[in-house]
């Protein structure tokens, strides 16, 4: 037995020297506590403390961490929500001991407060400014929390609001309300459409007569100047003026017999075929202006009369 005591020693204090040595992991610091009491902060790495003696108490991230808070209240148009509020923070760096002892649970404490804000500026919103104003909660959340938890020894980097959840009925109201907008928008567009469509239409119309109006009076004049040629062309070689006239008629009334034989489909139109129709229109409108130059002749007489009475 007494062979095997120095072993047995040895084997002791190298259990002791190996409970004196623990390691630290990358971003993490351990608290270290002797016979109860804050000793020191030790950082990533290999460590040594006095064996028996002193304690690893816990062990504190260093990281940046994230808390996500759910949050249900209601707005100032009575309609209640489920707001999502993600909390960025970390432990400042030489707080490490204030981080550890001084809160018990920092996700609660974190956790009240968003609560208390979140349910502070909500219910001062309508549900459409909970969507627009979502920046301005989160800057809130992050004011007050920073403020608070600072003399805690963390640091809040960030506060996001990351999601907005009404009721499942004002949702569908509010895609009603969105989807009727929209159709209005698009009936208006619409309106606006036809209704260029048709001063359009009508400026074209109203253009395709002008220059069709012009066609026409072109055309007029031009056969009057042709008119006019032709009795002067005729007058050279001892026509006058009366028979060159029933000439051209003749000639017209055949031209225009022609035209309408030459042409398929066209309606059955009964004019006079016989040589002396052209003579006949000519007498005719002859008389008709000659009526109606003496009837002129008489107005004119009678007006004349009755003023020098």
């Amino acid at each position: 037995m007494e062979n095997y005591l120095p072993l047995i020693i040895a084997v002791i204090v190298f259990l002791i020297l190996l409970n004196g040595i623990f390691t630290v992991k990358q971003q993490t610091v351990a608290v270290v506590e002797r016979f109860g009491k804050f000793v020191a902060i030790r950082n990533a790495g290999l460590k040594i403390k006095i064996p028996i003696v002193d304690r690893i108490v816990g062990r504190i991230s260093m990281r940046i961490l994230q808390l996500d808070v759910n949050v249900e209240t209601k707005t100032k148009d009575d309609v209640f929500v489920k707001l999502k509020v993600s909390v960025q923070y970390k432990v400042v760096r030489g707080r490490e001991k204030d981080a550890f002892y001084q809160l018990d649970d920092p996700n609660s404490q974190i956790t009240s407060y968003v609560f208390d804000v979140v349910r502070a500026v909500v219910p001062k919103m309508k549900l459409d400014f909970v969507f627009e104003k979502k920046d301005d909660i989160a800057l809130a959340v992050k004011s007050e929390l920073n403020e608070a938890m600072i003399n805690y020894g963390y640091d809040i980097i960030k506060a996001l609001v990351t999601d907005i959840d009404p009721d499942e009925e004002v949702k569908n109201a509010m895609n009603r309300i969105n989807a009727a907008e929209r159709k209005k928008v698009a009936a208006q567009f619409e309106g606006d459409a036809e209704r260029i469509l048709i001063v359009e239409k009508a400026k074209a119309e109203a253009q395709s007569k002008r220059l069709q109006g012009q066609g026409i009076a072109d055309q007029r004049r031009e056969i009057a100047k042709g008119l006019e040629e032709s009795v002067e062309v005729l007058n050279t070689v001892g026509i006058n003026s009366q028979e060159a006239s029933a000439l051209i008629v003749v000639t017209q009334h055949y031209d225009t017999l022609q035209s309408i034989g030459s042409e398929t489909g066209t309606n059955l139109i009964l004019l006079p075929n016989t040589p002396q129709a052209g003579s006949d229109m000519l007498n005719n409108m002859v008389a008709s202006f000659t009526a109606s130059n003496q009837i002129g002749e008489a107005m004119k007489k009678a007006e004349s009369d009755d003023k020098s009475k």
